[in-house]
């Protein structure tokens, strides 16, 4: 660009945001920064109080969950995907190994 251009003004007047033959488009960029909180389950279970108040060092919580089931993982509370524990480097991981399609989203709000 040289001295007398200026700079080009994007259509639609909204940062981030362009129009295109009738379309909006949106620039992905301006959110790849921002933490989202990811959690992995690797199971559940319900537990009276007395049960609970029972647990010392040692005590061992059967989750329900059978060993070589995949885990859920979550983005916020929404189920994004499933994988299964892996080990890198002395740590646990997860391997993806299923992605949650939307439609399969939105059965689970039901």
């Amino acid at each position: 660009m040289n001295e007398n251009e200026k700079p080009k003004k994007d259509p639609s007047g909204e940062p981030g945001k362009s129009k295109d033959a009738g379309m909006e488009k949106y620039d992905i960029n301006l959110i790849l920064d921002i933490p989202l909180e990811m959690r992995v389950e690797l199971g559940q279970v319900k537990m009276l109080v007395h049960d609970l108040l029972q647990l010392g060092q040692g005590s061992i919580i059967d989750l329900k969950k059978p060993v070589g089931d995949q885990l859920d993982i979550f983005v916020g509370n929404k189920l994004v995907a499933r994988g299964e524990v892996v080990v890198v480097e002395e740590k646990f991981g997860i391997r993806v190994t299923d992605i949650i399609s939307p439609a399969e989203r939105v059965q689970s709000l039901a």
